[in-house]
């Protein structure tokens, strides 16, 4: 097999430690060459951005980018001029053309207690959350200036979705589902929602054996924790979507266990554990290094069509999992290396 080229953007916090540990195991399932690079805040401190012309050109030419973590309290502020870490992570989405975020949300077996709902209620949950990533209100116009009396500011955020954004995200959805559709907007008060859901029954018609329900983002946010385990497919805008996976999350019992992709029409994938850059624990050798693991298998899945090795890693960490693995996030006392220890030698 020709070697593998992945890009490996570290970033901040315990981004680091998680990423030497997914090297290692990438070694272990096959040919892969890395390319380390920069984002975040570490490419605010060496270049002033969070994200180089460079940098966004080696993501380009690789086959998948794989990503720890980008942020932390250093940087931030409240100057609207001043660079954040997350316009490195922005950036990356928007210049590979990565509009469908994939988070699964699917509780391990051995880990059912560590949720904080009833195991009942979470028992057979196994869904995904797409997220539309390159539109809405995250890109829209957005300024602030001094009010018309001069007492203070007023600010905006726009939220733009055209029909074409809509129409590709929801492709995405019925395409990957299996049982029904949820489409989640807020189209009793806002319009960019009421387009939505227009478009979305209008792609939903190409699919006459795929159900279609559609849900308020507030009704949705109580929905996923009354009952779990009834939804599917979830698609929904940035901004939604960007809340509503991290609630999803934690059915699982730790944001540090879930894993996620970026994908869109074509050219490399971002793959990245959901949680973030966790700058309290950096430097402990505590940081919890499934999600890495997980998105590294969410990797060799959707980005390199290496199946087979994707497989064998999910095994791993379920198997380890299964015989007490437990890292402090989990209640244990199990830190980087020994999560590490106990995936290679299942692998």
């Amino acid at each position: 097999m020709a070697t593998r080229r992945i890009v490996t953007l570290p970033g901040d916090g315990i981004g680091p430690e998680v990423m030497r540990p997914a090297e290692v195991v990438l070694a272990a399932l096959g040919d892969f060459a890395f390319d380390e690079r920069m984002i975040g805040g570490v490419s605010i401190d060496a270049h002033g951005i969070a994200l180089t012309d460079e940098v966004l050109e080696a993501c380009r030419r690789s086959e998948a980018v794989l990503l720890a973590a980008v942020g932390g309290p250093r940087w931030d502020t409240t100057d609207p001029a001043a660079p954040r870490p997350e316009q490195g992570l922005l950036g990356l989405r928007k210049g590979l053309e990565l509009f469908a975020n994939l988070r699964p949300v699917r509780p391990s077996p051995a880990l059912i207690d560590a949720s904080p709902l009833r195991p009942e209620r979470i028992a057979g949950t196994d869904l995904l959350v797409v997220r539309e990533l390159t539109g809405g209100i995250y890109f829209g116009d957005s300024g602030r200036r001094a009010t018309a009396d001069g007492e203070g500011e007023e600010a905006w955020d726009t939220c733009l979705y055209s029909t074409p954004e809509i129409e590709r995200i929801a492709e995405v959805a019925f395409r990957f589902a299996r049982r029904k559709v949820t489409s989640v907007d807020k189209a009793n008060v806002l319009e960019s929602s009421r387009l939505w859901r227009k478009t979305v029954e209008r792609v939903a018609a190409g699919y006459p054996e795929m159900p279609l329900e559609h849900l308020l983002v507030d009704n949705a946010a109580m929905q996923l924790v009354a009952r779990p385990s009834d939804f599917d497919v979830i698609v929904t805008e940035n901004l939604f979507g960007d809340i509503l996976s991290d609630e999803a999350a934690m059915i699982t019992g730790s944001i540090g266990l879930l894993p996620s992709a970026s994908v869109g029409a074509g050219g490399p994938g971002l793959f990245e554990p959901v949680h973030g850059s966790a700058p309290d624990i950096a430097g402990s050798g505590r940081a919890n290094p499934l999600a890495m693991f997980g998105s590294v298998a969410m990797m060799l899945r959707y980005g390199l069509d290496m199946e087979p090795e994707a497989a064998r890693l999910e095994s791993a960490i379920d198997g380890a999992l299964e015989a007490g693995l437990r890292t402090p996030d989990l209640g244990g006392g199990a830190g980087t290396e020994e999560a590490t220890r106990a995936i290679l030698e299942r692998l």
